[in-house]
């Protein structure tokens, strides 16, 4: 993202919030204003009098907001003028943002990053491999030269809601005494696998990431330096429903690169959905019940398409085209199944040393609760078969912390080494 980009988004993001939060106080004016004006037009002797009082308070209270939006957009334009000489003197190549505004930004995208892609927003992120704080074009020569080493196994690490590629390192220095250790880090060290880290807009559903994650693979195995002999995915959190979702849709397309996925990993993701979301549901909806509070509601029902995904653990389109997001915890969910030529595990955490823990039941991680990690609902049509062998539980432990912690990382090396002994085998007798 160049500098001028993230100057203008930020220009565009605080004018559109301005015009916003004009609108919600309009809109709250009126609502509290209508009540008496109402029952004062009840009342034949005084009906008439209300009436032109009521006319006239509209009149006036809507030009002034009127004024005021006016007077935003045009800051916004002589700010767009202030800034179009600037943008000859910048590079037309990406600049890397400093790493807490880098994950500003990334969170920014979670919370809103669906109407920072229809607004064309310069804020917005767009889905793209990431290497040492930059873009990776998916061209044979750029990849050569980026990845010195590519080697036949790859390990796509695809990160959560409101976070980038970044967040696997969180944790770093404090669990290995150095900042750059990451899960895939170990795994090239230790397994020869070559890591890769996707960057994408987790604002926008997990069906539109999954579509545009199919393809960015498709782009990436064609490309790659040598033959991809192996592909392992690591979905943190959201990050798993995004991996899930772009295999089944890679399948349903007949991709190239799904025929080398072999394992795929899904670290405290909420395949039947988060609690937080549902809470955020059911205050939305309660909030929309009085004329008085649905300027509220409005605000609270504007989170993004790819929180409300959370809800319940939407992966595809069908779960959410032609619906009302916002309904009370009306569960569209359909049953995708998964990708049958590669293995699947999960990880799940609970803050109690014990997932039966009444506390460590009822709160998992913090974000995402047990059960629904382990994809195992109250009733049977609301599960999600893993095999008994590819669980495995982590206490004491929060929804962040599974990003970088020596326990997950040995958990996921256990389960690939039989896999990478087998395949050096038949590497050696190629």
């Amino acid at each position: 993202m160049r500098n001028i980009d993230a100057v203008r988004g930020l220009k565009d993001l605080f004018v559109s919030a301005l015009n916003g939060g004009t609108t919600t106080v309009e809109e709250l004016h009126t609502a509290i204003a209508r009540r008496p004006f109402e029952a004062l037009e009840l009342d034949p002797a005084t009906r008439l009098p209300a009436a032109a009082v009521r006319m006239l308070h509209d009149a006036i209270a809507g030009g002034v907001y009127w004024s005021i939006r006016s007077m935003m957009e045009l800051a916004g334009i002589a700010a767009e003028l202030a800034l179009t000489p600037l943008e000859q003197t910048q590079p037309a190549e990406e600049e890397p943002l400093p790493a807490a505004l880098d994950l500003a930004v990334s969170a920014l995208n979670g919370f809103m990053g669906d109407h920072l892609e229809r607004n064309r927003n310069g804020l917005r992120t767009r889905m793209e491999f990431r290497h040492e704080g930059r873009a990776v074009a998916l061209e044979a020569e750029t990849l050569r030269r980026t990845y010195p080493g590519a080697g036949r196994k790859l390990a796509v690490f695809v990160h959560g809601l409101a976070c980038n590629e970044q967040s696997w390192r969180f944790y770093s220095e404090e669990t290995y005494g150095d900042r750059e250790t990451t899960y895939g880090s170990l795994l090239e060290q230790d397994l020869g696998y070559t890591p890769l880290y996707l960057r994408y807009n987790s604002g926008l559903h997990v069906s539109e990431n999954g579509a545009l994650l199919a393809g960015k693979m498709e782009e990436l195995v064609n490309a790659w330096p040598v033959a991809v002999q192996e592909i392992v995915l690591v979905g943190h959190s959201m990050g798993g429903l995004v991996a899930r979702s772009a295999c089944h849709q890679g399948k349903q397309r007949r991709n190239g690169w799904i025929g080398s996925v072999r394992h795929i990993f899904c670290l405290g993701t909420p395949h039947l959905g988060a609690p937080l979301e549902k809470l955020g549901n059911v205050m939305g909806w309660a909030l929309n019940v009085s004329d008085l509070t649905q300027p509220i509601a409005n605000i609270v029902n504007g989170r993004s398409d790819g929180i409300k995904d959370l809800r319940f653990g939407y992966l595809v389109e069908e779960d959410w085209r032609g619906r009302d997001a916002d309904a009370l915890l009306e569960d569209n969910r359909h049953d995708i199944p998964f990708l049958d030529s590669a293995a699947h595990y999960f990880v799940a955490a609970t803050v109690t040393e014990s997932p039966s823990d009444p506390l460590g039941f009822i709160v998992g991680d913090m974000l995402v609760r047990f059960p629904s990690a382990l994809g195992r609902g109250v009733q049977p049509a609301r599960r999600v078969s893993f095999p008994a062998v590819n669980k495995s539980h982590l206490g004491m432990t929060t929804h962040l912390r599974m990003l970088n912690h020596p326990a997950v990382y040995e958990q996921i090396r256990f389960w690939l080494e039989p896999a990478a002994a087998t395949l050096t085998t038949l590497g050696e007798a190629q």
